[in-house]
């Protein structure tokens, strides 16, 4: 810790004039220059850089995911993701070392990219093989993890604001329904909460028009289809949480001989690959899955280089992608 000895000798002052300086003393009579180079100082020598004592070298970072490859199949975005940091590991000449939750290394490694949703137990493992860990799509702060997440608050005003342009009142959601692996928790779908909140504000919320189905296009597909026989009022415009829920809700909606976008218009959630090939082609709410993966390893190695005094979050906007399923 600095002392006002420190303090005075690198300004140039009185140990007694930095004293005063810095107690706020309205009778000192110094001027505005020496009162700012005192506080600067000060600032200067009570700022401390967290420099990591090893050197990175040729880094190894160890890349954990929660979903195998026929999970990621049903579902691009977290393929999309992996696809991200391994280009841009590659890039800069970097190794990935990708590990399961359940054989997990005790190797040397310059970080851990944990990619997908874990559980509190999953979490205590990943923090005791690596204190420089990196949780992307999962918002870790609360337990004082650096996280790399999606604006989802952003993404939904986006979406409503779009239905509401064009005259929608009838807004419903197809969520995502997930749970964590080992002990199956229930994660609730970070869109939904932003859907509520948005709806509820502007008096439009229709708790009858909310469906859930896990990440998939036939579970989606299953659930508008029980939902189009069932339900005694039909949206007339409908957000899925994601673009493989949004393209079986499509199916379902026309098998139901409705048209989409003139009945119902869609938007979907990621802006996959597969969105515009579909017909009609997708409106989506885009998220740079692909750039999300390189600034993963960009912000592992960079908290390599320096230790994080407080955890960060860093949040990632998205936009909306105006196809033929939304009018």
């Amino acid at each position: 810790m600095a002392t006002i000895r420190d303090i005075a000798k690198m300004a140039g002052v009185s140990p007694a004039t930095v004293s005063r300086v810095l107690n706020y003393d309205q009778e000192l009579s110094v001027a505005q220059e020496t009162k700012q180079r005192i506080f600067e100082v000060a600032e200067e020598l009570n700022y401390t850089k967290h420099k990591r004592a090893n050197k990175i070298g040729r880094a190894v970072i160890r890349l954990v995911q929660w979903y195998d490859e026929a999970e990621e199949l049903a579902d691009l975005y977290y393929l999309s993701i992996r696809l991200g940091i391994e280009k841009k590991a590659e890039e800069f000449n970097i190794q990935i070392r990708r590990e399961s939750l359940t054989e997990l290394s005790d190797t040397q490694v310059s970080g851990t990219i944990a990619l997908g949703k874990f559980d509190a137990e999953q979490i205590r493992q990943l923090k005791h093989i690596d204190e420089n860990l990196l949780l992307v799509d999962f918002d870790g702060m609360n337990m004082g993890l650096n996280s790399l997440v999606v604006d989802f608050d952003q993404s939904l005003d986006l979406v409503i604001d779009h239905f509401i342009r064009q005259g929608h009142q009838k807004i419903g959601i197809l969520s995502g329904e997930e749970k964590t692996k080992h002990n199956l928790q229930p994660i609730e779908d970070p869109r939904l909460i932003a859907f509520k909140l948005k709806m509820k504000q502007i008096n439009l919320y229709r708790p009858e028009l909310t469906m859930t189905a896990p990440f998939s296009m036939e579970a989606g597909k299953k659930v508008m289809a029980d939902f189009l026989t069932n339900a005694h009022e039909l949206p007339n415009a409908l957000f899925a949480s994601s673009d493989a829920l949004a393209v079986g809700a499509m199916q379902a909606i026309q098998a139901a001989g409705l048209r989409i976008p003139e009945d119902i218009s869609v938007v979907g959630f990621n802006d996959v690959s597969v969105a515009k090939y579909v017909s009609p082609a997708l409106s989506t709410i885009k998220v740079e899955t692909e750039w999300m993966g390189e600034l993963a390893i960009l912000t592992i190695l960079e908290l390599a280089k320096e230790f994080s005094p407080v955890p960060r979050k860093i949040m990632l906007g998205t936009k909306l992608i105006q196809r033929e399923s939304s009018k």
